[in-house]
């Protein structure tokens, strides 16, 4: 007769586990995201697409959602280069 592992022997899941990879993946998409966005914005403010207020607002926007980015990598006890995924042959996500 042959021990049978149990699988949750074998794969060691655990709740803080879950939550941690869950967390990395949520906030690597939204650094994703974000770096979109801002590389957008650059794009239109040296294009003259937006006024002096638009800019000024955006600028703080900008600023705010990477504090808050910090913020939540902080909360789930992660770095900034924990969320640059490696994607095997396409290269690292960010």
């Amino acid at each position: 007769m042959t021990d049978s592992i149990l699988p949750s022997e074998k794969l060691n899941f655990n709740s803080e586990n879950v939550e941690q990879g869950l967390a990395k993946l949520v906030l690597t998409v939204i650094e994703l995201l974000r770096q979109l966005v801002e590389r957008q914005a650059l794009r239109r403010v040296e294009g003259g697409a937006l006024s002096d207020q638009q800019i000024e607002e955006l600028g703080v926007t900008l600023m705010q959602l990477e504090e808050k980015m910090e913020e939540l990598k902080r909360a789930f006890n992660l770095e900034g280069e924990e969320l640059n995924i490696d994607l095997g042959p396409l290269g690292n996500m960010l």
